[in-house]
């Protein structure tokens, strides 16, 4: 009844929301600066904003800078599943560009969209021919597609790795590491013509029995059983996905803001200040990163629970018991695959150490093919977007992978 519940809910605050942004745009006045009539415009427009979306927003990059020079960008379907696509980031190179390597972002599937990693994608487009893992929020996926597992996760992977050929790189941040190294080594192990050039694995959860932190300890406060039970719900109509059984994205984000709701109430306390005070811009910024937290996805059931279980909980990849479709996964197979892993120093989603164990797992890697950056004064978030990692860990990353080519 959870999700039922919610959907009754947002139901019936949508007249209102809507009813609350016409009266904010409507009332809104240049100068009518801290008045009564600005105050209830502020009002109404911060109401409805406090709102859940379910479709993914826009990647928004429609350029990148190569070499100095802004090109255009498109995007580009390469390969529809039913509960992701392969997402390419096209631009319009001059004939005489010389090519550069492929690279297939791996983006979570934990809550959000891939909209996510917007950051990473744009700075990845100065050096690389960009890809994305383009996850669908399975409360629209119909019940005729069957069911989504970690099987299936780590399958997608190794197909869209196949469908970029040879040569590809591959950079997993966050949650699916532990799928795309398990990709990697069931490539490895079948010696399949496109296993990656090199993984960069990003503040993930490799081996969570290092430095637990938590999120790890969250995680293995109640069996799986109690997971299931209470935080798997069934989608209700009208979504095409109607009676699937999924994890629902508003209540990971109800976990991840009450881990700081202070600094939530405060951010939209600031955004009413703002527009009480006509600061359009910083009101705006505040906005535009609400627009994205507040986009959620729904995750398949199967998918929640054996991630929960087999990477959270019983360490299954770490300690050699993680299976794929039957078969035992291997990471000692990965020999020609260069390895990178990044963290952050105040990470305290992955703690320092978890991504590091990738290392140990795979022997194999020549010692000159491997690389690991821990990056000073950043968490979670920071590995991969933001400041440092735009001047200090994408340089790192991309000096490996043309070191590869």
């Amino acid at each position: 009844m959870l999700y039922q519940a919610y959907q009754l809910q947002s139901d019936l605050l949508s007249p209102m929301r809507l009813l609350a942004q016409s009266l904010g745009n409507a009332l809104w006045l240049e100068d009518t600066d801290r008045s009564p009539l600005r105050a209830w415009s502020a009002a109404g427009t911060v109401f409805s904003r406090m709102r859940l979306t379910h479709s993914r927003p826009a990647y928004g990059i429609d350029q990148a800078i190569v070499d100095g020079v802004a090109v255009p960008v498109t995007e580009e379907v390469t390969l529809r599943k039913p509960f992701g696509s392969l997402l390419h980031f096209k631009r319009a190179l001059q004939p005489h560009t010389p090519a550069q390597p492929r690279m297939l972002l791996v983006a979570p599937l934990s809550g959000h969209f891939a909209t996510l990693l917007r950051d990473t994608v744009r700075t990845l487009l100065r050096d690389h021919d960009v890809y994305i893992t383009d996850w669908h929020n399975a409360r629209d996926v119909g019940l005729k597609h069957g069911a989504f597992a970690l099987d299936d996760y780590i399958a997608y992977m190794i197909e869209f790795t196949a469908a970029l050929g040879p040569g590809t790189h591959v950079m997993a941040v966050c949650q699916p590491c532990v799928a795309a190294l398990a990709a990697t080594a069931i490539m490895a192990e079948d010696d399949h013509p496109a296993q990656p050039a090199s993984l960069t694995l990003m503040a993930g959860p490799v081996d969570c029995r290092v430095n637990p932190s938590g999120v790890n300890e969250l995680a293995t406060s109640k069996p799986i059983e109690w997971f299931e039970q209470n935080l798997i719900s069934h989608v209700p109509l009208p979504h095409a996905g109607f009676m699937r059984r999924v994890y629902p994205g508003f209540v990971q984000l109800t976990a991840f803001m009450s881990m700081n709701l202070e600094r939530h109430k405060q951010q939209y306390k600031d955004m009413y200040k703002y527009l009480l005070e006509g600061d359009i811009e910083k009101a705006e910024t505040i906005r535009v990163f609400y627009d994205e937290y507040l986009a959620v996805n729904d995750l398949p059931a199967e998918f929640y629970l054996e991630t929960v279980e087999k990477v959270f909980q019983t360490y299954d990849l770490p300690l050699g018991k993680l299976t794929y479709r039957g078969r035992l996964v291997n990471t000692k197979a990965i020999r020609r695959t260069a390895l990178m892993t990044v963290e952050g120093e105040r990470d305290d989603i992955c703690s320092v150490g978890q991504t590091l164990a990738a290392q140990d797992m795979c022997p194999n890697v020549r010692p000159y093919r491997k690389t690991h950056h821990v990056q000073t004064g950043v968490g979670h978030y920071g590995v991969f977007s933001g400041r440092r990692w735009n001047q200090e860990i994408y340089p790192r990353v991309r000096d490996m992978v043309y070191a590869m080519e």
